[in-house]
């Protein structure tokens, strides 16, 4: 669903640009509360790995595509407000590096990828792990239904913002029929790669999936015919529960997909790109500012082999992410402790 440039008009990019801008400062200071010594270190790594899965284009309906738009993945791995900065900083390093999404559209990439998924997203998870029994499997299958309602919520917002700012004299009925319909098939896909990430995820780490915490059940006893809770055990020192582990293996396994898999990927065209052919809303697109970058198209230049060119690009993608991502979170992190740290007086 990147939307490239010329698709909306000036003004309304720069309003969903001021959107953009004012959800990432909020969400800048709502991550300095998430980020903690558990997901401080996933959230670099989850920017990553959405880049890599974003790369594997799976088919959905006849010469149609879709792939993650990753929203409800962050925001229950590591947080809405960390959500909302992953999946920005995954669409920045796309538009920049590999000419995908329009830079003048990037304040509309932003708002309806990152900000409407990851809201949709985490609202309708909460919702759900309120009333299903609290155990890791209502874990799962919230964020399966988070994800499934997260796509085409970004697809109707695209059309409303398309009602507002198109540039193409298009009937909107037929736009958004098109849009929510190709996307709630895209949508589940979303929730099955959803779903068995952060189901992966819970069953080696719990403590790492900030969607789950404060589910475990209360054990109780029977003392004197009353039931009592039983006192929580002792946590053991985040020290001994090295991250390492897990880090490896998600940076490894984004390196994998988006470096081989990810050359198996459908060719056909993701769903907007679809629908925009079909409609004519396409027929103002303009040339990408950085249509000559190196990168371009997630190939590396001057590189004939496209199996080697996607898979260097693939490779090239997630390093710069992960890197990028990691900095940014760090420094946020960073920012808290410096704040949380007592100031010395004298008396």
């Amino acid at each position: 669903m990147h939307v490239p440039d010329g698709f909306i008009n000036a003004p309304v990019s720069a309003a969903t640009g001021v959107v953009a801008a004012g959800a990432v400062a909020v969400s800048l200071r709502g991550a300095r509360r998430e980020l903690d010594e558990r997901t401080a270190p996933l959230a670099g790594l989850v920017a990553a790995f959405i880049f890599a899965v974003q790369m594997l284009n799976f088919p959905v309906a006849a010469g149609t595509s879709g792939h993650l738009l990753g929203g409800a993945l962050a925001a229950i791995l590591v947080g809405p407000f960390t959500g909302v900065l992953c999946v920005s900083v995954v669409l920045l390093m796309q538009g920049i590096l590999f000419a995908d999404g329009g830079l003048t559209a990037l304040g509309v990439n932003v708002t309806d990828m990152a900000i409407v998924t990851t809201v949709v997203a985490y609202a309708v998870f909460r919702g759900l792990v309120k009333v299903l029994p609290r155990t890791r499997r209502s874990v799962t299958v919230a964020s399966f239904a988070a994800a499934l309602l997260s796509v085409p919520a970004a697809a109707l917002v695209f059309t409303l913002l398309y009602a507002v700012g198109g540039t193409t004299d298009v009937a909107i009925g037929k736009v958004a029929t098109a849009m929510i319909g190709v996307h709630v098939l895209i949508g589940i896909g979303e929730a099955a790669i959803t779903a068995l990430t952060v189901g992966a995820v819970i069953a080696v780490r719990p403590d790492l999936v900030y969607g789950a915490r404060g589910l475990q059940q209360k054990l109780k006893l029977r003392v004197n015919g009353e039931l009592v809770d039983v006192p929580d055990a002792q946590p053991v020192p985040v020290a001994a529960r090295s991250h390492r582990t897990l880090w490896i293996t998600g940076l490894v396994s984004s390196l994998v997909l988006a470096g081989f898999v990810s050359f198996y990927a459908s060719a056909n065209p993701d769903g907007l790109e679809k629908v925009a052919a079909d409609k004519g809303i396409d027929q103002r697109t303009k040339e990408h500012a950085n249509a000559d970058s190196p990168l371009a198209g997630y190939g590396v230049k001057d590189i004939e082999d496209a199996r080697l060119s996607g898979g260097l690009a693939g490779v090239i993608g997630v390093g710069v992410t992960v890197v990028a991502g990691s900095t940014v979170f760090w420094a946020v992190r960073r920012r808290r402790t410096d704040e949380a740290s007592p100031v010395s007086t004298s008396v």
